[in-house]
């Protein structure tokens, strides 16, 4: 099997994936902070180890390259907190570190999978991937279209290239994320410490917890990404969702189901109501048009698996 140059294989996404690249045979050369690479330890995912800065300063200039050996890079490291105000650690760590990958792994003609965001669709009525349905709300989604936008070139000249436009991902292991953890985890804390699970009220013309998001289990995104990995002819930029949205109230009702307690609603921030995506839902023509079979689990199934392993 061939060596996997792995970036964020101690965070969410990435440590299940990490572990599926482990149990398959693969090496797996990990690319993470300190703070990652100690996660993926106490986790017990062994892997050789290269420094976030190690790999920045290996792709730096026009003549980058990669760790000797590497054979496909799954390119899972980013700066996943969507509230910052300083916008140039998405320029830095999103854009300008993933576009330098994206090029020296064409160069090299090396298959690279990496995670964009449905972020890049902002209140698009529709999520496709073209460019009339591309309009992100802040500054984290813009640095992900900026790299899918560079990739797209890249993609046309022969580029084995895949880019994962992430939909709502939850799953067990995402506890360290804190405020930025998905729903289904920051739901059933609230419950079980006071019994009491927060949703947001009316906004954007939907009623209390009636917004809507795809939301999807975090085995079904490694599943999609391991099957990139292992169909490197398939370059392109694609949906990771499970095209079926659900409603806050719907997942709440998951999580009660499985906690206890009950579900309150709270004043929709006004300093929020313009960066905030009140409606998605992965269009799933071209994922399924590459060929991709697998299934997607239901929310309901999810979050019950979810909260059983987390305890």
């Amino acid at each position: 099997m061939p060596t996997v140059l792995l970036t964020g294989g101690g965070g969410f996404v990435g440590a299940h994936v990490h572990r599926r690249l482990l149990d398959r045979g693969d090496d797996v050369v990990l690319v993470e902070t300190p703070e990652g690479r100690d996660r993926a330890r106490q986790a017990g995912l062994p892997a050789t180890l290269v420094t976030a800065e190690d790999l920045r300063a290996r792709l730096a200039g026009g003549a980058g390259t990669l760790p000797a050996g590497t054979g496909a890079v799954v390119h899972l490291g980013a700066e996943t907190d969507t509230t910052l105000a300083d916008e140039t650690r998405y320029r830095r760590n999103n854009t300008e570190f993933s576009v330098a990958l994206a090029e020296v792994c064409a160069a090299a003609g090396t298959p690279l999978v990496y995670a964009s965001s449905a972020a890049v669709y902002g209140a698009s009525p529709r999520c496709r991937e073209v460019t009339e349905d591309e309009a992100p709300l802040n500054a984290y989604g813009q640095s992900k279209l900026d790299v899918d936008l560079r990739v797209r070139p890249l993609v046309a000249q022969g580029a084995p290239t895949v880019g994962l436009r992430f939909f709502n991902v939850y799953g067990p292991g995402e506890q360290h994320k804190g405020r930025m953890a998905s729903m289904v985890t920051q739901l059933a804390d609230q419950l079980r410490q006071d019994g009491r699970g927060r949703l947001f009220g009316a906004s954007h013309g939907v009623g209390p917890g009636e917004q809507q998001r795809d939301f999807v289990h975090v085995d079904d995104v490694a599943d999609v990404v391991l099957w990139f990995l292992d169909h490197t002819d398939r370059a392109g930029i694609y949906n990771c969702g499970t095209g079926q949205p659900r409603t806050f109230n719907d997942l709440a009702a998951a999580v009660v189901a499985h906690v206890g307690g009950e579900v309150e609603y709270v004043p929709f921030p006004p300093a929020l109501t313009a960066h905030y995506q009140a409606r998605t839902a992965a269009d799933l023509g071209r994922l399924r048009g590459a060929g991709y079979a697998g299934t997607f689990r239901s929310l309901e199934e999810g979050v019950a698996q979810t909260l059983s392993e987390q305890g």
